[in-house]
């Protein structure tokens, strides 16, 4: 019976001393191991066994990146204004060995110095370029914390500024200007789409009478024109018709044929003067006017038909 117990209380023994001797270590973390309260190694992970009694477990890191909010803080700008500004930093262990000796409390520290450095930059700029300079600031507190963490074994990665709060006063004071340069903006829209609007509208007059001029050019040249194949057409036509009279009066009988026609001519005007008004005039000479009548007359027998027997 009593080696039974000897032989239990031995194995409880021997499992506690493999609880603490037996380590896993995780993924993405790292244990820092001390040899009889001096710095040892550090264990990756994985399975590892540490010596019983004399070596110990004195530190655990998380190795993923970790982000950090930074509390809202009041900064007074280059132009005495007072604003309240948070962020967000990013960081991640590098060296566990440095991160367990070389500062009590890395978290706690870069908060603290994330702040003061954020104030140190915020101060250097006017409360309008605060807006405007998120990047420029936040890329300057980044270069500054990732100087002094050096030192403790972590790697500052990025911070981003969330929020910008001004004064209620400052703020209705910047909305009153931003409506202003608002109402501006419109103005000068409005302007320069009257002005460009005129512009467009003296432009189009300027087309619509340099077209009307030239249709007005156009147009006299084709009325020249169409004036000058009428006159050449009238022209030719008379040329022709005198070719062809004298052709007809070489032949046997023209010569009679146009002085009836002359005589035919004669008689009509006279006529239409007889019915144009009471007074006639006749010629001086009637004897002229009769032996026209009379050769008129025998040129017309003449020229009729043949009578039948």
């Amino acid at each position: 019976m009593d080696a039974f117990i000897v032989a239990v209380v031995v194995a409880i023994v021997v499992i506690i001393v493999l609880a603490k001797t037996a380590i896993v270590v995780p993924q993405q973390s790292a244990f820092v191991v001390e040899y009889l309260g001096k710095f040892s190694r550090v264990l990756q992970a994985g399975f590892h066994i540490l010596v019983p009694f004399v070596e110990r477990i004195a530190y655990r890191h998380n190795l993923k990146e970790q982000a950090l909010d930074i509390p809202e803080q009041t900064c007074i700008t280059k132009d005495n204004v007072q604003v309240g500004v948070d962020g967000v930093l990013y960081l991640r262990i590098l060296d566990p060995q440095r991160t367990s000796y070389g500062i009590t409390d890395y978290i706690f520290a870069i908060m603290q110095l994330a702040q003061t450095t954020l104030r140190s930059e915020i101060g250097k700029i006017d409360l309008d370029r605060t807006f405007e300079e998120r990047g420029a600031i936040n890329s300057n507190v980044v270069v500054e914390l990732d100087k002094a963490s050096e030192a403790w074994g972590v790697k500052v990665l990025r911070y981003e500024i969330k929020n910008i709060n001004p004064p209620r006063d400052v703020l209705s004071a910047m909305e009153k200007q931003m409506r202003a340069e608002r109402e501006k903006r419109a103005v000068v829209l409005t302007s320069e789409g009257e002005r460009d609007a005129k512009i467009n509208e003296a432009e189009g007059d300027k087309q619509r009478v340099i077209k009307a001029s030239e249709a007005k050019q156009r147009q006299q040249i084709n009325e020249a024109q169409g004036e000058a194949e009428a006159i050449l057409a009238v022209a030719t036509a008379t040329a022709e018709g005198l070719q062809k009279v004298a052709l007809v009066l070489r032949e046997s009988g023209g010569h009679e044929a146009m002085q009836l026609r002359v005589a035919e001519a004669y008689v009509a005007q006279f006529g239409n003067l007889a019915k144009a008004g009471n007074t006639l005039i006749v010629p001086a000479n009637l004897s002229d006017v009769a032996s026209m009548i009379a050769l008129a007359t025998n040129l017309v027998r003449q020229s009729g038909p043949s009578p039948r027997p």
